[in-house]
């Protein structure tokens, strides 16, 4: 019985070997990667003839599906040889077309390079003629759309700007209408620029704000409106108000031409570089702006804080010779109304009070008198002498103020530019802009200071003569009185 056992254990294990031996040729036989799995139905065999006949059922099965696979496979590779012969004549068919291609490319170059020898010989001349249009029609639109007569006609550069694109192409030609039409653009411009014009034109305003304007342009130079000159952007393709406008002597030109009627004759200021010149006025520094405001004491105008100094001096020494103008034309004033009437002397004024020391001395010697006289017109010599002196020391103060000031803007100006160089000069602008203005503020204060002080000198030195003359006569007189020889 165990030898019995045995031999099924055994015969059971040949099976399975052939069972995977079967498995594994199925799988190498099959090209595709699906696995297909064989499901057995495990019999029980009691003895050996049932094992026998199992295995030999197994196998019948096991040559059946051998020979299917095989006939599959034969069947793909044939079909497989197909695709072959056919990719193979697909490609043979493929390089004859390239070859035709190739052959159609290098004849279409020679008749490209034959049609173009053809033209340059047909155009000739023309060439160059179409060269200098495509020229001109670009610098003619350049002209046009920085022009301010585009504020009045604008768009005129878009033609113009086709036809220079147009014969930069090189495959199309000008038109005589073309032509034509280049030349009357050109023709206008020149009619335009010599023509004063009223109309209406869009304005943008400093706020962004645009409103409708009557304009008058003048020529290709200027554009004026009601409150003085107008800009033209190139890059807006607009009229635009001016920041600020120019001085009021420009300004008022301008006003003056926008008032004025058809055929009346008026001045105005022309700006021939076209913008140029306007620009420059426009940005240059007012008064207000050199000097500064009295509102911050001066100091923000461009002489800086020495500026601001030069400018408060001379204002005090302006006044203080103002004042002390007025108050001796007053006391000459008085002094010669009391020199005409002598023998009613007052107190309001130097000669008065000098003839009342003579009043109340007549009865002392010529000497005395003298004396008497002299300390009189000493007392009131600091009150006409008042003040002139300050002013003469500020005639020469405000001067040396301003040198010292310069120097002081170039040694800034120096600083800068062992800091940044000299590459860019609004780096060194302020320094010399302080050294010009404080020397410029300098001579004007000492200009006026100076020739105030010679006219306040010279007015007290009248009043002091008059009294030195008056005194001499009264000791004169004195003297013939009481019979006494002056000593």
């Amino acid at each position: 019985m165990n030898i019995r056992n045995r031999m099924k254990h055994s015969m059971l294990i040949v099976l399975a070997g052939f069972v995977a031996t079967g498995v594994q040729s199925e799988e190498a036989g099959r090209e595709e990667s699906a696995v297909i799995q064989v499901g057995l139905d495990v019999v029980p065999a009691d003895t050996l003839g049932d094992l026998l006949k199992n295995v030999e059922e197994r196998r019948v099965v096991e040559s059946r599906e051998h020979v299917q696979r095989e006939r599959d496979f034969l069947a793909r590779r044939a079909n497989q040889q197909n695709m072959l012969d056919d990719a193979e004549a697909e490609k043979r068919r493929e390089e004859l077309r390239s070859e035709r291609l190739e052959t159609q490319f290098e004849e279409n170059e020679i008749r490209i390079g034959n049609l173009t020898e053809q033209l340059d010989k047909r155009l000739g001349s023309l060439r160059e003629l179409f060269g200098v249009l495509q020229q001109v029609a670009g610098d003619t639109r350049g002209v046009f759309e920085g022009s301010i007569v585009s504020a009045e006609y604008p768009g005129r550069g878009k033609p113009l700007g086709e036809l220079a694109a147009k014969m930069g192409s090189a495959t199309q030609l000008a038109s005589i209408e073309e032509m034509e039409e280049l030349w009357e653009a050109l023709q206008q411009e020149m009619n335009r620029t010599g023509e004063i014009s009223r109309f209406t034109a869009t304005v943008n305003r400093l706020d962004g704000i645009q409103e409708q304007r009557q304009v008058v342009r003048v020529g290709a130079f200027n554009i004026v409106g009601e409150d003085g000159y107008l800009n033209y952007d190139i890059d807006v393709g607009a009229l635009v108000d001016l920041a600020r406008q120019p001085s009021s002597e420009f300004q008022s030109t301008a006003e003056g031409l926008f008032s004025a009627d058809r055929g009346d004759m008026v001045p105005l200021a022309i700006d021939p570089t076209r913008g140029a010149l306007l620009s420059l006025e426009v940005e240059k520094a007012t008064l207000g702006e050199q000097v500064g405001s009295i509102g911050k004491g001066f100091v923000d105008g461009q002489g800086g804080i020495m500026g601001a100094i030069i400018i408060w001096v001379g204002i005090v020494g302006v006044l203080l010779a103002l004042w002390r103008l007025v108050d001796l034309s007053l006391v000459g004033r008085k002094v010669t109304q009391q020199r005409d009437n002598p023998d009613s002397p007052t107190d309001d004024n130097p000669l008065g009070r000098v003839l009342k020391v003579h009043e109340d001395n007549r009865g002392v010697d010529v000497e005395t008198l003298d004396l008497k006289l002299g300390e009189a017109i000493l007392q009131e010599t600091p009150s006409i002498t008042k003040f002139i002196n300050i002013v003469q020391v500020i005639s020469v103060v405000a001067p040396l103020m301003g040198l010292l000031g310069t120097v002081i803007g170039m040694i800034q100006t120096f600083q800068a530019i062992t800091l940044f160089g000299t590459g860019d000069p609004k780096i060194m602008a302020s320094g010399i802009s302080i050294a010009l203005m404080t020397t410029v503020l300098g001579l004007c204060v000492a200009i006026p200071t100076t020739l105030l002080h010679a006219i306040l000198a010279q007015r007290s030195r009248s009043v002091t003569h008059v009294l030195e003359e008056q005194a001499q006569g009264l000791i004169a007189q004195h003297a013939e009185e009481s019979g006494q020889s002056l000593g």
